[in-house]
Order: C-alpha cells, then sequence, then structure tokens
C-alpha cells in the first residue's frame, strides 16, 4: 500500500452513529477500512461510467436458468463458444431438479463483455441473472484525470 495520508470528516452524530452499526453488522474493525472500501467503489463506478468501449474489465456472470428449456444449452455454448476469448472460467451448478446455476468470469473489453452478458441473460429459459463489474486492480489505484467537468 502505498503512504497513508490522515483527514478528518465531520458529520452528523446520528449519521455517524448509523454507519459505525452498519459497518459494524459488516465486520469492519474501524471506520477507515470501511471508508477505503467506500472510496474504491465510488471510484470504479465512476471510471465504469466514463470507460471507452475499448476499456478492460473482470466480471462475474451470474445466471439460474431452468436447464428443460428448449435449446437454451445450446444456444449459451454457441455464444460462450463466440466469445471464448472473454471468459476466463465457468461454473456450473446444479440446483434442483428443474434450475441450474451458473457464474461466468470474464475478463477484456467492457463492450465486449456486456454484450455477451446481455445476449445471455436475455435467451428464453434464463430466469434471472446480473452481471458484476470491476476494474483491474491497478486501474483503481492509478491515478486518473476525469475527462469531464460536473456542474454543481
Amino acid at each position: 500500500m502505498s503512504d497513508l495520508s490522515r483527514f478528518g470528516v465531520s458529520a452528523e452524530e446520528e449519521l455517524l452513529q448509523n454507519f459505525d452499526r452498519l459497518i459494524s453488522g459488516q465486520g469492519y474493525a474501524n471506520r477507515s477500512e470501511a471508508l477505503r472500501d467506500l472510496m474504491r467503489e465510488a471510484i470504479v463506478k465512476s471510471r465504469l461510467e466514463d470507460a471507452p468501449e475499448t476499456g478492460e474489465v473482470l466480471g462475474s456472470l451470474t445466471l439460474v436458468y431452468d436447464h428443460h428449456a428448449s435449446d437454451l444449452a445450446d444456444k449459451m455454448n454457441a455464444l460462450q463458444h463466440d466469445y471464448f476469448h472473454f471468459i476466463v472460467s465457468v461454473l456450473h451448478v446444479h440446483i434442483s431438479h428443474d434450475d441450474c446455476m451458473e457464474v461466468i468470469v470474464l475478463r477484456g473489453e467492457i463492450k465486449q463483455v456486456r454484450t455477451l452478458a446481455d445476449a445471455i441473460l436475455s435467451l428464453k429459459g434464463v430466469k434471472h441473472g446480473k452481471l458484476f463489474v470491476t476494474l483491474p486492480a491497478r486501474e483503481i489505484v492509478e491515478r486518473h484525470e476525469h475527462r469531464h467537468s460536473h456542474k454543481h
């Protein structure tokens, strides 16, 4: 970790008490750890919103689907083969007689990762799913100039 800087934060007592209860329930040892995580989350969110279509991301696509759905497995396999260079790993779990869950670990250009996720999630027979996207760690900690100004 780089050099640490200390700073003070002013907050209403009730807000601080609620925050302390929240982070304690989540297992944080102290406010600093929780604030660092909140900062990282804000940085990732901002950079993903500003990301060029060629920016590299890491992702996990989690979905639950009916494995009896007509041609679904074939369509999912075809998509995964078409985008094989973005797929790091696939975890397939049999949840019940009817349902399967897959977690597809993705790495690549943000546009392609989102395109693949949207294509899979929109297939008939997929009951629910969600794409989680983040940045490689170096992208979170390196200096980054904001591309556009925001009006306050």
